[in-house]
């Protein structure tokens, strides 16, 4: 991963974990392993650049200018979601989560999204249109399933045995 990226992702995953939902610009860049352990120092100007990068794509707003105290966006809130999904090794809670959708072929792109997001998240082929995941993200995917609008096409089911 390179350190533009990192360092995004690092913002988005400080700012879902703060308190009060929000941080100043100089608590994190003075005191960055505060907010994420083993974290010694941060370049300022690095820092400053991924915060633009993420204001300019609406993950995170500017709430207060004289103290640069920042927010997690809701679309801020819904990608450092995603990517503590795909960083978090929890241990399994014994339940499967499946994916079962017929998109039809005029929502190709959305289908290929969706197919592309669960092989990120980790889930396996286990039929044509059917993955299976023991990540415990059944709200985040219903979630992002009524976002892109296949709702009526797509059902995430939770199950206690699967058969192989």
């Amino acid at each position: 991963m390179n350190k533009r990226k990192s360092l995004s992702k690092l913002i988005l995953l400080m700012l879902e974990k703060a308190v009060d939902g929000y941080v100043r610009f100089e608590d994190f860049a003075y005191n960055p392993g505060f907010y994420v352990s083993g974290m010694r120092e941060v370049n300022k100007s690095a820092l400053a650049n991924a915060l633009k990068r993420l204001r300019d794509n609406g993950f995170v707003e500017l709430i207060c200018d004289k103290e640069l105290a920042l927010r997690l966006a809701d679309t801020g809130r819904s990608k450092a979601l995603w990517i503590k999904m795909k960083l978090e090794d929890e241990k399994w809670d014994g339940k499967w989560r499946l994916v079962i959708w017929d998109i039809p072929e005029k929502r190709r792109n959305a289908r290929d999204l969706l197919r592309y997001q669960l092989k990120q998240l980790g889930f396996k082929k286990f039929q044509q249109s059917v993955w299976a995941s023991k990540k415990n993200c059944t709200f985040l995917l219903r979630e992002y399933i009524k976002k892109v609008g296949i709702e009526d096409w797509v059902k995430v089911v939770e199950s206690d045995e699967l058969s192989v």
